[in-house]
């Protein structure tokens, strides 16, 4: 048994989770942060037999692809403090941050 734990951006999460029930896999959603953005995240739990890593991870790359999105980052006024300008920046979002993890034990309730 492994357990594959997705990070996707939330525009994703939506079609994803949709497709793998769709599929017959059991998927938990759990609302997260990211770090660097501080955007809204979805950390997704899902259970699988082996055999079957392969196809939920085809699925992820299926539906959660990188895109750019411009983003408004506030940068010191050089000689200020304190005083932020804001500037646009160009940065990559999207796709997917997989884990495979082995589960030794595995006990449904």
């Amino acid at each position: 048994m492994k357990l594959i734990i997705a990070i996707v951006q939330d525009d994703d999460s939506g079609d994803l989770v949709e497709t793998l029930m769709e599929s017959g896999f059991r998927v938990t959603k759990l609302a997260t942060t990211g770090g660097f953005l501080k955007a809204g995240n979805t950390t997704l739990m899902i259970g699988v037999e082996e055999e079957k890593v392969d196809q939920v991870i085809s699925q992820i790359e299926e539906i959660c692809k990188t895109r750019q999105q411009i983003v408004s980052t506030p940068s010191p006024v050089a000689g200020s403090t304190g005083v932020y300008v804001p500037y646009p920046v160009e940065v990559e979002v999207g796709g997917a941050t997989i884990f495979v993890v082995d589960v030794d034990k595995f006990v449904k309730i």
